[in-house]
């Protein structure tokens, strides 16, 4: 079949053509919006799945239907590394040129804010690069978010920018992605920001994209945090999803898959949105002509897979160091010594682990701190750890 004319997209957070089954979640969103902008109560929210399953695609979908609103939104990605200061800063810069505010010395002042936001951890004598304005050309404004307490910092720039927002009737829609990645003094003052924000009425809400513990992250900073953000388990697609993820696009370009080949696809994938993408590529390429049958699956899974084994599961795996390499392929081998399917996205104990490379829980304690850190494993309850990535357990038994 002609590759110009193939639909599927696999990319991290490349919006595929049918975003199916995630109708729920967009309609859910429209009404948030609507409530915010007339200055009704409402959470902000937080998604969390594991890598692969569109958290980033569908955060940018719910941030075009802000857009749609006439809201002023930015985005960012959160970075272990990277104080929440400078990227917050520029999402609200773009924010606010988005909100198109009639009254520029108000605009102004919410510039000078922000700049001085940034700017704060540079300190006087800076180079000149730590001293970020990008496309701020008005003064600082001192005084306001910039004592150096980011819990304090945060909500006056909050409400500054918030009531600029109200002034026109409008929203502000800040959405992160990685939010599990912020430090820890930044997700304490985003929750408290959140939290003064929602109290005070004024039209901004937080949108955030994360790993399967960032509620638990969350909650360790912040008691109040439960009932602080509407949370949102974003998983792998049913069937009927998975199906119509594949048949839309196909059926654009006059094509289509048999019955068979759907189900073909189905178990292949698992129903995971990246892997549905990537299969769905290769089966096109490869496939003589239209109807799709399982045999032209079959061919093309080879294919598939030696993609995702470089793009998906490869680059993640060379990130890790020989030891945690092999913390990583012990977890895989516990799940299976338990009877379990290494596979699956269940979970295995610490000490079980340990057992496989016959050491102590203790010993093993740098490697697995580093895979938390490095986001290749999660720990969604105390002495548990998982993988972040489907099928990531399959991909490390295959490495003999």
């Amino acid at each position: 079949m002609d590759p110009i004319r193939n639909p599927y997209a696999p990319g991290a957070g490349q919006r595929p053509p049918e975003l199916a089954g995630r109708d729920d979640q967009l309609r859910a969103f429209d009404v948030v919006l609507e409530r915010v902008a007339r200055g009704r109560p409402e959470r902000s929210l937080v998604l969390t799945g594991l890598r692969g399953v569109g958290k980033t695609v569908l955060l940018n979908a719910l941030r075009s239907a802000a857009v749609r609103k006439g809201w002023g939104t930015g985005k960012l990605e959160a970075r272990p590394d990277q104080s929440l200061r400078r990227p917050l800063a520029s999402a609200l810069h773009q924010a606010v040129r988005e909100l198109g505010h009639p009254a520029e010395d108000q605009v102004d002042h919410a510039l000078g804010v922000i700049r001085g936001f940034a700017q704060r951890d540079a300190g006087p004598n800076a180079k000149l690069r730590d001293q970020w304005s990008p496309g701020i050309e008005v003064p600082v404004v001192r005084g306001r978010a910039d004592s150096g307490d980011i819990e304090i910092d945060l909500v006056e720039l909050l409400s500054d920018v918030g009531g600029l927002a109200a002034d026109v009737g409008k929203g502000v829609g800040v959405f992160i992605d990685e939010m599990q990645d912020l430090g820890p003094d930044d997700v304490s003052a985003l929750c408290a920001s959140c939290h003064e924000i929602s109290q005070s009425g004024l039209p901004l809400i937080v949108v955030g994209a994360g790993l399967p513990h960032l509620p638990a992250v969350l909650s360790a900073s912040k008691s109040y945090s439960e009932r602080l953000f509407s949370y949102q388990r974003i998983d792998r697609l049913t069937r009927e999803a998975a199906d119509r993820a594949l048949q839309a696009p196909a059926a654009e370009e006059e094509a289509e898959f048999v019955g068979a080949a759907l189900e073909a696809m189905y178990a292949a994938t698992g129903g995971y949105p990246y892997f549905i993408q990537a299969y769905g590529k290769a089966v096109w390429d490869l496939a003589p002509r239209t109807p799709i049958t399982p045999d032209d699956v079959e061919v093309a899974a080879p294919e598939a897979e030696r993609e995702l084994a470089v793009g998906f599961f490869g680059s993640r795996y060379e990130r890790a160091t020989p030891a945690e390499r092999d913390y990583l392929r012990a977890m895989a081998d516990a799940a299976i010594e338990l009877g379990a399917d290494a596979d699956a996205v269940g979970s295995v104990a610490t000490s079980d682990v340990a057992a496989v490379l016959g050491k102590k829980p203790q010993s093993l304690s740098p490697a697995r701190d580093a895979l938390l850190k490095k986001g290749l494993i999660y720990s969604g309850e105390r002495g548990r750890i998982a993988f972040t990535v489907p099928h990531f357990g399959r991909y490390l038994l295959q490495q003999g």
